[in-house]
C-alpha cells in the first residue's frame, strides 16, 4: 500500500510553497491535481508521473489518487492555497476512508486570504472570515446568511469565488447584502493573479467595489469599522480606539 499527500501549494509561485510541499513533491511518484495547478509545477518535476483532470473533476481525481496509492505508489494531490481551505483535503479524505486507505497527510499551505492581505498592507490584523460566493456546492441563502452575519458582526471579510462568466454578478450582490449593514465608507481591496504573472491589486470603498472587475482569480477584501486605508495600502489596527 503506498501513501496520499494533500499538498496545498500556496498561490502559484514556488517562493510561497513551503518547504514540507516541497519535499512531498520531490519524493512522490505521482503528482495529481487540476490541470491549471499541476501546470504550476509540472516544469520543475519533469520526471514525475503526473495526473490531471478538469473543474468539477474533484471525485475522479480521488479516486485516481486512492487508485494508485492502492498499487503501492505515493501520490502527491495538488491544490492551490491551504489543502483544507476549499480545497481537497476533505474530498480526498472521505474517498480514502470508503477504500480502507488510511496513510493520508495533509500538507498546509499559505491561502489566497494570507497571500492577497500581504499584497494589499495588513487587512486581516483583527478577526476575519472567509466566505465563498460560489453557489455551486453552497445554497445562496446560506451565502447571503453568512455575509449579513459577518457584516453584523463587524468582521474583516475576505472573499473567495467572486465572480464567473456563469456568474457575473455575484460579487454586485454580495455587495448589495453587505450596504445593509454597513455603510458605503468601508474601506475595500482586489486582488487579482496573486503570485502569478499580472498580479493586480487596488483599493476602493465598499460603495465602489460592486461595480469592480472581478473573476475566479480575484480575492476579494472588505475592511471592519476600524479599517482606513494608509498609503494606498488596507490596514486594520488590531485592536479598536479606545480598548
Amino acid at each position: 500500500m503506498g501513501k496520499i499527500y494533500v499538498v496545498g501549494i500556496g498561490p502559484g509561485d514556488a517562493e510561497t510553497m513551503t518547504f514540507r510541499a516541497r519535499e512531498v513533491l520531490e519524493g512522490c511518484d505521482v503528482i495529481a491535481g487540476y490541470t491549471l495547478y499541476v501546470d504550476l509545477v509540472r516544469a520543475d518535476y519533469p520526471e514525475k508521473e503526473f495526473y490531471t483532470t478538469g473543474m468539477r473533476g474533484e471525485t475522479e481525481r480521488c479516486e485516481a489518487c486512492v487508485r494508485m496509492a492502492r498499487e503501492g505508489k505515493t501520490v502527491a494531490l495538488i491544490c492551490s492555497g491551504d489543502a483544507g481551505v476549499y480545497g481537497m483535503a476533505s474530498p480526498l479524505l472521505e474517498a480514502a476512508q470508503r477504500a480502507g486507505v488510511d496513510d493520508v497527510e495533509i500538507i498546509p499551505g499559505v491561502t489566497a486570504a494570507l497571500s492577497g492581505a500581504a499584497l494589499l498592507g495588513a487587512p486581516l490584523s483583527h478577526d476575519f472570515c472567509v466566505i465563498s460566493l460560489s453557489d455551486l456546492l453552497t445554497p445562496q441563502e446560506t451565502i447571503e446568511k453568512r455575509l449579513l452575519c459577518a457584516a453584523q458582526g463587524d468582521l474583516c471579510i475576505v472573499l473567495y469565488n467572486p465572480a464567473s462568466h456563469g456568474r457575473p454578478d455575484h460579487l454586485k450582490r454580495a455587495c448589495g447584502i453587505l450596504l445593509r449593514v454597513l455603510p458605503p465608507s468601508v474601506c475595500c481591496g482586489l486582488v487579482r493573479n496573486i503570485g502569478r504573472d499580472g498580479t493586480e491589486s487596488l483599493t476602493c470603498t465598499l460603495g465602489e467595489l460592486g461595480n469592480m472587475p472581478a473573476d475566479m482569480l480575484t480575492t476579494v477584501y472588505i475592511g471592519n469599522s476600524q479599517t482606513r486605508i494608509v498609503n494606498g495600502r488596507l490596514l486594520t489596527p488590531r485592536g479598536y480606539t479606545g480598548t
